[in-house]
């Protein structure tokens, strides 16, 4: 996404109309100019990347255009990294160590530097030069880290981040949104909704799979003041609606008058025919690392209980829940599974009223022990379902005991 110092809009009335540019000629040439130079700049360092991005800039009126699809292409699409053959702090300590030790001179910097790197070649088992050494010393500058690598982009989907990143930074200043999804598939619904959850976004939602939902999520000035953290989180649920194929949104924006400095208030509207591109995957996703670890260790199982990560959504009053998992067996028996890792005492709190309210004879909560219930205000003995504890990682084996017991005895 882009800075707010990049962001361009305008106001037709109180709606607020973010730029977007063409897929013309014009913007496809500067795009290809753009990604040339990153490709060019492959094993360079950044502060030599800004230079020439600077001179592109020059003095054209078109310089924030540039210079935020220039911020896309670092923040996307580069990798930067420190090169050093040590910690660059490690470095210094140990430089700086060995020149108190002899009289300042051009020989003896030399020497001090031969020393090290011949110190290092056996401490680290692989060559270290001088050279090395002279670079590394603030390899940890911003400006003196490298560009490693570069995802290097077609103009088009260059163009098309930078015009979802300018819709999306309208949301840094949101105070409500409300978004309709309807008519749509049960699949659409549920990556939607995963998304929310994964964003760790405060909503209310209403509604059905059969006639579609209306779902309220409060903005950042709204919880935060002037913070704008949440107003990102609310901006990266953007291109995951994108995969949503019937769907309209309005938001409530509070902004500063650049003359009065007096609050305002500004409206956005958006819908499915936006036209805008979304680079988020569209299949399945894991909400937390703790998700993903479960399903590649239970695929390495031999059960004939068979792991389904698309769980229909269960209705609860003002939201929906997903389980995480559903565990099937070939007999008919089923569990589902919805796992409570590394989250906020308001989100704890949220979740077991959830699980309450679904009343789900046959649902398994795993439970991080590194939660702080208590001062959640949550008892687990007041849940009606099944529950599994874990430390680091969740394992199959300690799930599989809790359902099958007989058949999954604790070793």
């Amino acid at each position: 996404m882009l800075p707010s110092e990049l962001l361009m809009h305008r106001l037709n009335g109180e709606t607020v109309v973010p730029k977007r540019l063409k897929l013309d000629h014009k913007h496809q040439a500067i795009a290809t100019e753009l990604i040339a130079i990153f490709e060019n700049a492959k094993g360079r360092t950044q502060g030599e990347l800004d230079r020439l991005l600077q001179e592109l800039e020059g003095d054209t009126p078109d310089y924030r255009v540039k210079r935020g699809l220039a911020h896309i292409l670092k923040s996307s699409f580069s990798t930067f990294e420190i090169v050093s053959p040590l910690d660059p702090q490690e470095l210094r300590r140990r430089i700086f160590e060995l020149s108190s030790q002899v009289i300042p001179s051009q020989q003896a910097t030399q020497q001090t530097l031969t020393k090290l790197a011949d110190s290092l070649t056996k401490e680290l088992k692989r060559e270290v030069l001088p050279s090395q050494i002279t670079k590394g010393l603030y390899a940890d500058l911003i400006e003196n880290r490298i560009l490693t690598e570069f995802d290097s982009p077609t103009p088009e989907d260059l163009i098309h981040r930078y015009n979802l990143s300018q819709v999306q930074g309208i949301f840094y200043r949101a105070s409500h949104m409300t978004l309709k999804v309807h008519r749509n598939d049960p699949g659409e619904y549920k990556l939607l909704f995963r998304y929310l959850k994964l964003f760790q976004l405060m909503s209310y939602i209403e509604g059905d799979v059969d006639y579609g939902f209306t779902i309220t999520v409060d903005g950042a000035t709204s919880l935060f003041g002037t913070s704008t953290r949440y107003g990102l989180a609310i901006a990266k649920l953007l291109p995951a609606l994108l995969h949503v194929t019937k769907w309209s949104l309005n938001a409530t924006l509070v902004e500063k008058d650049t003359y009065s400095k007096q609050k305002r208030t500004g409206l956005f509207t958006l819908d499915s025919d936006c036209g805008l591109v979304s680079h988020y995957p569209a299949g399945k996703m894991y909400d937390s690392a703790i998700e993903s670890s479960f399903a590649e260790r239970w695929a390495e199982l031999k059960t004939e209980w068979k792991l389904e990560r698309e769980v229909d959504l269960i209705p609860i009053p003002g939201s929906v829940m997903i389980p995480d998992f559903r565990l099937v067996h070939p007999d008919g028996r089923s569990y589902l599974l919805e796992i409570v890792g590394y989250w906020r005492p308001e989100y704890l709190r949220k979740k077991f009223s959830q699980v309450r309210q679904a009343n789900c004879e046959n649902l398994i909560l795993a439970i991080s022990e590194r939660l702080n219930l208590e001062k959640a205000g949550v008892k687990v003995s007041d849940t009606p379902a099944l529950t599994v504890w874990f430390k680091d990682k969740l394992s199959p084996k300690v799930v599989l005991q809790a359902i099958a017991p007989c058949q999954y005895p604790k070793s």
